[in-house]
C-alpha cells in the first residue's frame, strides 16, 4: 500500500523562555498532503529529553496555566540531581515523565479529530535549547 506511512520533521524555535507552542495548524497542513482524505493516525513526537506534547485548549490562558502548574510540580530550583545548564534545569529532564514526548491522534477523512477547544502543543520549559524538532507521522 503506497503512502501508508508518511513523516515530516518540523523545526520550531522556542526562544529563551518557557513556551507552549500551538502546532495544530502545522498538523493540519501536513495531513492535507499526507492523509489526502484518508482515515488513519497522526503521531506527534518530540525527540528531545526536555520537551513534551500536550493536547490542551490554548488562547484562553490554559497554556499559561499549564506552565504555572509545571512550576508548582517541577520547581526550577537546586533540588535536582541533574545540574548542568541553567539553574533548575534538572526539572526540564523530568518534564517528559509528566508531559509525554508524544501523542497519537485519530484522523478521519484526512482531518485531525480534535475536540472543539483542543490544540496540539509543544511544551518546552528548557530555556537553554531554543531549537526543537517535532516529527509528524501519518499512518493511513
Amino acid at each position: 500500500m503506497p503512502d501508508a506511512f508518511t513523516t515530516r520533521t518540523l523545526h520550531v524555535s522556542t526562544g529563551s523562555r518557557e513556551r507552549v507552542v500551538d502546532l495544530t495548524a502545522d498538523c493540519d497542513d501536513f495531513l492535507r498532503e499526507a492523509a489526502a482524505g484518508r482515515d488513519g493516525l497522526l503521531n506527534i513526537f518530540v525527540p528531545h529529553a526536555t520537551a513534551g506534547i500536550a493536547v490542551i485548549e490554548t488562547g484562553s490562558g490554559s497554556d499559561d496555566d499549564l506552565l504555572a502548574a509545571l512550576h508548582t510540580l517541577l520547581p526550577a530550583d537546586d533540588r535536582w540531581q541533574h545540574r548542568h545548564g541553567s539553574p533548575g534545569h534538572g526539572r526540564d529532564h523530568v518534564l517528559p515523565a509528566v508531559v509525554a514526548p508524544h501523542a497519537t491522534l485519530p484522523v478521519i477523512g484526512g482531518r485531525l479529530e480534535l475536540g472543539t477547544w483542543q490544540s496540539v502543543c509543544l511544551v518546552d520549559t528548557n530555556k537553554d535549547n531554543a531549537n526543537r524538532q517535532v516529527r509528524l507521522s501519518f499512518l493511513g
